[in-house]
């Protein structure tokens, strides 16, 4: 099973039901005790909110491309942003890192 690299803390309680929804499809799909191998690198929150009230999108982007980068070093073989709003940074975190970004529709929850 490939390891999910999950960039969270853009608002703990989205990247918990990220989770938890990761979890509950694979138990659904391979049944009894199977769950998800993933890392989850949170992120400070108030840091994130604070770039958006100010339009810095190019400071967030960097927070989100350090969580992708440590991830990758911790052996993430594909990237989670849990976050919708975060998306937009999507291409930026993507052309950061050697590993895939799931994002558009595949990676978005709702």
């Amino acid at each position: 099973m490939k390891t999910i690299g999950l960039i969270g803390g853009l608002f703990w309680e989205s990247s918990a039901q990220y989770y938890r929804l990761i979890n509950e499809t694979v138990r659904d799909r391979l049944g009894g005790l199977w769950s998800a191998v993933s890392l989850m690198h949170t992120v400070n929150f108030e840091e994130i909110e604070r770039f958006q009230r100010l339009g810095d999108w190019d400071q967030a982007a960097a927070v989100l491309i350090d969580s992708a980068r440590r991830l990758e070093r911790g052996g993430a073989d594909f990237l989670l942003i849990c976050s919708n709003t975060m998306h937009r940074m999507a291409h930026d975190v993507e052309a950061a890192v050697r590993i895939p970004l799931l994002h558009g529709e595949f990676g978005r929850l709702g």
